[in-house]
Order: structure tokens, then C-alpha cells, then sequence
């Protein structure tokens, strides 16, 4: 029975993930270096490079001609050639690179600037067509050599960078005095590389040593890639200047009455549209930065580095020079956000303007409509004072036509007196049945 019937049998069905999510922690293995070694690592940027594309530039290194893509599904892969390892590691922005092969002994200890450019068992040309755009290379040297006398063993990594300054320290727990001593000068050459020294003593186990290369690498491509904020942060400076002033000018405006709503809302869009682009094109550079950040600073708590006196160590050589950079990106991003933040508020400001106006003119319409109706219901009024009026008249006249026609045929009436008299019985009439009509029409019976 195999191992996933009997999982089959004795749990719930799988998460679609699960296995992909447990085996996360084994996805990039740390290699064992056995020393002296050389670690030519490259990291390029993958932004539009497939991988297709990186499956098949690996197919060019000897003996890897029928590698397949399906193989580099997990983001990791070692090619072992003859006398070297080659590994692959895909990740979300970049791709890294590395060469792990036997220092040659003209590298040394004792040497001063050792040529490394020959030593290379990959074809030069394969790492300078790598696909993408390099954004950190690194040649780890890893010898060994006693470093009880850490002082001595510093002025040896010193005459190997040629002389020059350097920053060192020791790794490891400070009780035990450290497994290994790091020194760097953090210095690209001609060739493109930066050079990494790490010195421990005879016996250091190829499984430590992997660990420290594999941290000591990371933390140089993380670095980097922290810094990719920093130009994009000053880039945008000016134009956080004008949405601020913009923004500003608002306000003022807003407070002091001094343009129309229409006018205020066009600038306001304006501005909100600048920062809103801002925002789309440069959040997630800012957000990747302060995520790299927290890797460097992990990597650096790692390393648990003892000083060695006369010289810096990386952590402190490194976020020394790294902190303003990480801190202006930081205030950018803070920056835009408040802006973000501070135009919903003026926007808000803005739309109770525009309501209260609103409101305003509503009022004003409906005290227009008030007095129309009460113009209309007087007009009406007078209107029908006039009928009842006009009505009356018709009647009497009518009376006063019909007791002419009563003299006439011989009754004994006098038709002016008698309609007289009848006067205000027929307004009295018409008046009440004006009434009636008024009172049906209005449904009140």
C-alpha cells in the first residue's frame, strides 16, 4: 500500500494545496559545500522571461541538452556537471544563478586580489547571456584556516582584497567564539562581481558551510532589491510636491469660498488622479521593499555576529547605509498614503458643500413653489367671487326679464322692486351651490 492509500484511508480527502504548502520549507535546500570553494552566483531580474526561456538556456551546459520544463516546476533545481553544481532558483522578481565549484589553490589564503575570471568551469559566455537583466553577482569565496587568532586571520582577508578597507566579522554563537569569519568590501569590479571571503576552520562540516553561503548570498540579493524603491521614491518626490500644493490650494479655496464647487471638484480630480497613478505604479515596488527589508534583517540576525576589533561588522556596515535609503522609501510610501487619505477628506469637505448648497437652492425652490400656490389659491378665489358675482347677475337678470313678462301679461308687480327684493336670495343660492361644487370636487361630499 502506498503512502497516499494509507493517508487515503485514515483522513479526510486533501487540500488541493496541502502538499505544495507542506513541502514549501524543503522547496530551496541549502547545498553541501565541501572547502575550498568558489560560489559564482547571478541573479537576474525574470520580469517577462518565461520558464521556457530559462529551461532552455540551461539546456546549453553540457550534459543537461534534453532537461525538460516540467522539472523546474518547483522553483528549484541543481544540475550536477563533471566537477560542479549548478542551481536554479525562480523567484517572484528574480532568478538566481549559482556556479559551486573547487577553489583553485592561486585563490588562497596569502594571495592578494586573486584572478578568479579563468577559474570558472561554466563558459563564460553562458553567464553573460543568462535571460533578464542582472541585478546582483557575487563570487563567494569559502577556504579554510584557523581562526582562533581572529586579528591575524583579518589582516590574511585583508592582503586578499588587495589591502584595501574592508568590513569582517565572526559568525556564529559568541560563546564558542564563531564557526567562521566573513569578510567583504562590498566593492563591484571591472569584471561585474563583488567578492565575499569566508574563512573557517579545518573540519567546518559542508552542511554549515552551505547554510552560511546560502544566507551570506540572500542577503546581498535582498539588499538589492530593498534599494529598487529608493530611485523610484526620489523619482516621484516632485511629484508628491505638486499633488500636495494642489491639494493645499483646495483647501484654501474650499475654506475661504473662493471658487465655484465645479471648479473646486475639477482641480480636486486632478489631483486625486495623479496620486491615484502614483499609487497604482509604485505601491508595490514600496511594499516589495520594506518585504525585502524584513529578509535582510532576518538574514543579518542569522549571520549572529561577533565584531572583531578595527572593523565593522556587515550588520552594521549594511544597515548603516541601508536604513536612510529603506527610511526615505518608507516616508514616501507614507506620503502617498496620507495624501490618499487627506483627498478623501477634502473630497468629503467638498461633497457637504455641495449639499448644503443643494439643500439651499431646494429650499429657495420650495418657498417659490409656496408662494405660487398661494397666488394660485387667491387668484382662485377671486375668481370665484367673480362667478358667483357674474352667476348672480345672469339670474337676476333672468328674474327681472320674467317679472317684466308677469306686468305684461296683466299681473299687478313691480318687476324692479320684486327682483330687488329677491337679490340676495340668489347670491345667497349661488354662493351654495358654488360651494357644493367646490366641496364635490375635493371630495368632501
Amino acid at each position: 500500500m502506498s503512502s497516499n492509500d494509507i493517508a487515503a484511508s485514515h483522513l479526510p480527502p486533501d487540500d488541493a494545496l496541502r502538499y505544495e504548502l507542506h513541502n514549501e520549507v524543503h522547496a530551496r535546500p541549502s547545498a553541501r559545500i565541501r572547502l575550498p570553494a568558489l560560489i559564482v552566483s547571478v541573479a537576474v531580474l525574470n520580469e517577462g522571461i518565461s520558464r521556457e526561456a530559462e529551461c532552455e538556456h540551461l539546456r546549453r551546459l553540457p550534459g543537461f541538452e534534453d532537461l525538460q520544463v516540467d522539472a523546474m516546476q518547483g522553483n528549484f533545481l541543481r544540475l550536477r556537471g563533471a566537477g560542479h553544481t549548478v542551481k536554479w532558483e525562480r523567484h517572484s522578481e528574480f532568478t538566481r544563478y549559482a556556479v559551486v565549484q573547487p577553489l583553485p589553490t592561486r585563490a588562497l589564503l596569502g594571495a592578494s586580489e586573486p584572478e578568479l575570471l579563468s577559474a570558472s568551469l561554466v563558459d563564460p559566455d553562458w553567464l553573460r547571456q543568462l535571460p533578464g537583466r542582472t541585478v546582483a553577482a557575487v563570487k563567494l569565496v569559502m577556504l579554510e584556516h584557523d581562526i582562533s587568532r581572529p586579528e591575524a586571520v583579518l589582516a590574511l582577508g585583508q592582503q586578499w582584497f588587495g589591502g584595501r578597507s574592508v568590513v569582517a566579522s565572526m559568525m556564529g554563537n559568541a560563546e564558542s567564539g564563531g564557526h567562521s569569519m566573513v569578510v567583504t568590501n562590498f566593492r563591484l569590479l571591472p569584471s561585474g562581481f563583488e567578492r565575499i571571503l569566508v574563512i573557517a576552520p579545518p573540519g567546518t562540516s559542508p552542511t554549515r558551510m552551505g547554510r552560511v553561503s546560502q544566507r551570506l548570498l540572500e542577503l546581498e540579493v535582498y539588499r538589492l532589491m530593498a534599494l529598487r524603491g529608493l530611485p523610484v521614491a526620489k523619482a516621484i518626490a516632485p511629484v508628491l510636491a505638486q499633488a500636495e500644493a494642489g491639494l493645499a490650494a483646495v483647501t484654501l479655496k474650499l475654506e475661504g469660498k473662493l471658487a465655484s464647487e465645479g471648479e473646486l471638484l475639477d482641480t480636486l480630480i486632478h489631483v486625486a488622479a495623479g496620486v491615484e497613478r502614483a499609487t497604482a505604479e509604485h505601491a508595490y515596488r514600496f511594499a516589495a521593499t520594506q518585504a525585502y527589508d524584513t529578509l535582510v534583517r532576518q538574514r543579518i540576525a542569522e549571520l549572529r555576529e561577533k565584531p572583531i576589533p578595527g572593523t565593522q561588522t556587515l550588520g552594521a556596515f549594511m544597515q548603516r547605509r541601508l536604513s536612510p535609503a529603506i527610511a526615505t522609501v518608507a516616508a514616501t510610501a507614507g506620503r502617498l498614503a496620507s495624501l490618499s487619505q487627506r483627498i478623501e477628506r477634502v473630497s468629503a469637505l467638498l461633497r457637504t458643500r455641495v449639499d448644503i448648497a443643494t439643500e439651499q437652492q431646494n429650499h429657495q425652490l420650495l418657498a417659490k413653489l409656496t408662494r405660487g400656490q398661494d397666488l394660485q389659491l387667491s387668484l382662485q378665489t377671486t375668481v370665484e367671487g367673480l362667478s358667483i358675482a357674474a352667476i348672480s347677475y345672469y339670474v337676476v337678470s333672468l328674474l327681472l326679464y320674467g317679472a317684466k313678462a308677469l306686468k305684461s301679461a296683466g299681473v299687478p308687480l313691480n318687476p324692479e322692486i320684486a327682483v330687488g327684493l329677491l337679490i340676495p336670495l340668489v347670491l345667497w343660492s349661488v354662493w351654495r351651490a358654488t360651494r357644493r361644487v367646490h366641496a364635490k370636487l375635493h371630495g368632501r361630499g
